[in-house]
């Protein structure tokens, strides 16, 4: 609630705010004799205490109104003025500062202009904020952020020319323009795609501010307002207030902005480069090398759990004569099938890979022999009911599988394991193919 200067005189008692303040005003100063203070001393001692007030940060402080004839009047007046003027620009000053600390907060240019729109909400009017960069070599403007109350038409990646254009202009002279009626404006620039775009949302008044960044133009930000002859003087003296701080945050956003962008490329990069250095290139399950360290460091973990692992050798039956019958593209689409069978037949902690060939090697772990000759037995039937159609052709296959299981307290190592497997799978063929052998050690 205002504070009020309330001046009366009744029976030589004056009154300030509802308090007696006759001993401020008549107070006598130094070597002075005791008559009473004139009404005049005590106006300018009122005045004298307003001053003193709005210097210690008390700008909601009036004097009371008194004709303007009167030229001490007109002084007090002028100080009520004062007064007005120095709360509104102590109330911007306040809130800008909030707002400069709530954008600082921001990170990523979403959140930075996230927070414009949240932020200036109270201080400049509009229904839709949009923003657009200045490309790197300066030609043209790129649409990278925009909220609005209605229907968005100009969207992220819309981009125009720089050059020639009416924001070049506003570069040119650094300060924000006012466009109070973009119906008129767009009569007199049809060519102007952005602002039929605009207008089509349903805008009619806009005002467009430069983001200068150290003195480099970097984008431009757009309030914008679905009512005609929304902006004025004093809008833009508050987007000034602020201009060089709010460009170098959406700058330093945009710079974070692309840091992240790189990362996620490298890292992008990396995932393709791991995939590639671990996958099959015609089947897309883990090459030898990448199979034969999975199978490494599950032995090595059930070796401290003491839990049993095996490893199984698969062998596509008579893939030589499908090739030699049927080409070398049938034998790849035998291939994709049977891994397909194969990975689709083991739980997820499984895995399967390419061993080389027409060759496969697959892992299961903490399955007792009975599990995992059962597990082996899904797999073997996934085989033989495949129907691979090639060339007008329905191709079958089946495959044999030689086991290894470790049990809890066995010392074979890797190497062992896989000559145990080969053996059982050379048995396996040697019994009449598609079929498994199993050893347990």
């Amino acid at each position: 609630m205002s504070k009020v200067f309330h001046f009366v005189d009744d029976n030589g008692v004056r009154r300030f705010a509802g308090q007696t303040v006759m001993d401020d005003f008549t107070r006598r100063p130094p070597n002075m004799d005791s008559r009473p203070a004139t009404l005049t001393e005590a106006r300018l001692g009122l005045y004298t205490k307003a001053v003193r007030a709005m210097r210690g940060g008390r700008f909601d402080l009036r004097l009371p109104a008194e004709p303007l004839e009167d030229p001490l009047a007109r002084l007090g007046h002028e100080l009520n003025d004062l007064a007005v003027w120095l709360d509104r620009r102590f109330a911007e000053f306040v809130r800008m500062r909030t707002v400069a600390e709530h954008l600082a907060s921001g990170v990523r240019l979403d959140d930075t202009l996230d927070r414009v729109y949240e932020s200036f909400r109270g201080l400049i009017p509009f229904n839709r904020l949009g923003c657009a960069l200045i490309s790197e070599d300066g030609a043209s403007v790129m649409a990278c952020w925009a909220r609005s109350d209605q229907m968005l038409k100009v969207q992220r990646g819309f981009t125009a020319p720089l050059a020639g254009s009416s924001l070049e202009q506003i570069l040119e002279t650094g300060q924000p323009r006012i466009l109070n009626d973009l119906e008129a404006h767009l009569a007199a620039h049809p060519g102007s795609v952005s602002t039929r775009l605009i207008v089509e949302e349903g805008i009619r008044s806009s005002l467009t501010c430069p983001l200068l960044a150290q003195g480099k133009p970097v984008g431009f930000l757009f309030f914008s307002s679905t009512k005609k002859d929304t902006y004025r003087d004093l809008h833009q003296d508050v987007f000034l207030h602020i201009a060089g701080q709010l460009s170098a945050l959406i700058e330093k956003s945009r710079l974070y902005q692309q840091v992240i962008e790189l990362n996620n490329d490298l890292l992008a990069a990396q995932e393709s480069l791991h995939i590639q250095a671990t996958r099959d290139g015609l089947t897309g399950i883990y090459n030898r090398r990448a199979i034969l360290e999975f199978a490494e460091a599950e032995l090595q973990r059930a070796q401290r759990h003491g839990a049993p692992v095996a490893l199984v050798l698969i062998d596509v039956d008579h893939f030589k004569l499908t090739n030699d019958l049927n080409g070398h593209l049938a034998g790849d689409a035998v291939l994709r099938a049977v891994t397909g069978a194969l990975a689709g037949s083991l739980r997820a902690y499984d895995r399967v890979g390419r061993y080389g060939g027409e060759e496969f090697l697959a892992v299961i772990v903490e399955s007792d022999p009975e599990a995992v000759l059962a597990a082996v037995e899904r797999l073997r039937l996934a085989v033989a009911a495949l129907q691979v159609e090639h060339a007008g052709k329905a191709l079958g296959a089946t495959a044999s599988f030689g086991i290894a299981v470790r049990g809890q307290h066995s010392q074979f190592d890797l190497n062992a394991l896989l000559s145990i497997a080969d053996e059982g799978l050379y048995e396996a063929k040697h019994l009449g193919r598609n079929r498994s052998v199993m050893h347990v050690v």
